[in-house]
Formats: C-alpha cells, structure tokens, sequence
C-alpha cells in the first residue's frame, strides 16, 4: 500500500468534489489490498475528516463542499464498520457522546466502531442529548469511560458543564472521562482545563489511552453539590438488595 499521505491525497480529490461513487470504489480497491479496516480507519477516514475540518476553518471549501464530503465519509464509515475484526469482549463499557454537528457525529461513530470492535460494550448517543440525560445514562449504564467529542469551540461550554455536573454530584467517582476531537488538538491543555482524566489526539491513541487507563481515583462530591439521601432499611422495595 501506499503511504499514509499518498492515500489522503488519492482519496481528497473524489471526496472534495462530492464524487461518491469514486470514493466508494476507492476504499474498495483498498480493502482488497489490504483487508485491515481498522487501518483505513487510522490513515484515510480520520485523517480526511480532519482535513475538511481545517479546510472549511480556514474558508477554503464552502458549507455545501463541507456537508457533502462529511456525509460521503459518514457513509463510507458505515460501510467500513462491517469489515473490522471483532475481538472477544473485555467486560468494559463505553458511553459515546459529542456535540451537535455532521463532523462531531463523525468522529464520535468511527470511535464507537472501533471500541465495540475491540471488544468493549458500546453506547453512542451522538450529540445535542441534554447533559442531565446524559448525566442519567451515565448513573443507569455505570460505564467505565466516557468518550465525549468535539471540534468546534461553540462546544466546549457545554463539555466543561458536563464533566463538572459528572464530578461535582459524585455520580460514578471511578470513571473516566476523555476528550478527543479537533477542538482539543488545536488549544494545547484545553482538555485539562474542562477537567477531563484523558486525551486523545488521533484515531490510533484513543484506544490504547482507554484500555491503559486505570480507574479513577473516587474523589467525595465538592462542597456545596447535593448529597445522596441514603433510604431507610423500611423504605427498600423488596428484592432490591439482590438487584
């Protein structure tokens, strides 16, 4: 196969010029080079998402070249999913979300790809779910990580008042939250300062970072957050206790 930059450059032109079909029989021809989907996931579809990302920034495509050639590598995402190899399941459990917009849904639906092909138990939302829903998802499914995603810094408000909803009411003290996405790459330690446990650069990174990552250490709710009533013996519903 050719080299990483060669592929993005043969795959740019037909996605650019909204041509799904010669996108479609690109990654194709790839596969029967070199059936490891993952990798084409790690060196094309990511890579190409990033490259539109920073072509649109910088006023170089228009909303209507920006709309196509993310909905053409939605697609071919979707296509792609079905050829990646399974790995048995780890016993982990991983809750998806981003923020509003085609490239958000992107980049957080390759990641849910990848995680449930390497085994975990996945949970995408996609974006603009109301942070207390998914405050609940995150009490009801007690997930090990949380995967939140995002490119554009209209969204960072929103991820910061969600990871401090997370930590400040002790709602699952153990996990862990990371960030990824193209919003994080380009303010150095913004990840820090929403107070997430990880980031994640690349595609190649998120995995490895989440399966390394050790639980996080249970920190008490901060002063002032509401505290959990603990229920009396008599108001438990019978069979509870073996819930």
């Amino acid at each position: 196969m050719a080299s990483s930059a060669a592929l993005l450059e043969g795959y740019l032109s037909p996605l650019l010029t909204g041509n799904r079909v010669a996108c479609r029989d690109y990654v194709r021809r790839l596969l029967e080079q070199q059936p490891d989907a993952m990798r084409i996931y790690f060196d094309l579809l990511w890579p190409a998402m990033e490259r539109v990302d920073k072509l649109y920034r910088q006023d170089k495509i228009n909303t209507a070249v920006e709309s196509m050639a993310t909905r053409i590598n939605r697609a071919i995402a979707d296509q792609l999913q079905v050829h990646l190899p399974r790995c048995a399941w780890k016993g982990k459990k991983i809750l998806i979300a981003c923020a509003p917009g085609e490239p958000e849904e992107l980049g957080a639906q390759m990641c849910a790809d990848m995680f449930e092909a390497r085994g975990w138990e996945v949970y995408f939302v996609g974006g603009g779910i109301p942070n207390d829903e998914i405050c609940g998802l995150v009490g009801q499914l007690r997930p090990d990580l949380l995967l939140i995603f995002g490119t554009q810094p209209s969204g960072v408000p929103s991820i910061r008042h969600l990871i401090e909803m997370i930590h400040g009411i002790g709602l699952h003290p153990t996990m862990n939250i990371m960030v990824s996405g193209g919003v994080f790459n380009r303010a150095d330690g913004l990840w820090k300062e929403v107070n997430a446990d990880v980031f994640a650069r690349s595609a190649e990174q998120v995995l490895p970072l989440a399966e390394e990552a050790p639980p996080r250490s249970a920190e008490p709710p901060k002063s002032g957050a509401p505290k959990k009533r603990r229920r009396r013996r008599s108001q438990v519903p019978a069979g509870a206790a073996a819930e």
